[in-house]
């Protein structure tokens, strides 16, 4: 009698098929899993602009709001903090040029009125529909947070 060493080829490629029938069913849920985390991401993100807004608005009434994510953002080369670069947020939301990406959104602040600043929206779309969110999100000076379902930027439905 010979003695088998090893696993016989039909063994291996049942170990494969099962390997691979389970990561089909853990790939959806993987990336369903990432989408919510980049959709609880945009709303934080939201939420920290929109405080940086109120805290730019006290600290430059004769400005009011800022009209663009680059105002909010650190000074840069050793500069003191100003109107132009108030310090507020990172340099991931205060990127030099509207839309700034993070999380698989882009975030850009638009519908800028007034003189000073009165109003406002910001606008966090996903960088590839159903790939990186589902729902584009708002929000504006009230601070409110809004969506669109469709991934877009004509928010009516408010976050709750």
């Amino acid at each position: 009698m010979r003695r088998q060493a090893g696993f016989s080829l039909i063994e291996l490629l049942i170990v494969v098929a099962i390997i691979l029938a389970l990561a089909a069913m853990a790939i959806p849920n993987l990336l369903r899993s990432k989408m919510s985390a980049n959709e609880a991401s945009a709303v934080s993100s939201l939420r920290a602009i929109a405080t940086a807004q109120t805290t730019y608005a006290l600290s430059y009434p004769e400005a009011g709001f800022a009209d663009k994510l680059t105002k909010l953002a650190g000074p840069t080369g050793g500069q003191p903090v100003s109107k132009d670069a108030a310090g507020l947020l990172d340099w991931v939301l205060g990127c030099p040029t509207q839309p700034c990406p993070k999380a698989g959104y882009q975030f850009s602040i638009v519908n800028a009125t007034g003189n000073p600043v009165s109003g406002y929206q910001v606008v966090a779309t996903p960088l590839l529909q159903g790939q990186t969110g589902r729902r584009g999100f708002c929000s504006d000076q009230v601070p409110r947070i809004t969506y669109d379902g469709s991934g877009g930027s004509n928010c009516t439905t408010p976050l709750e």
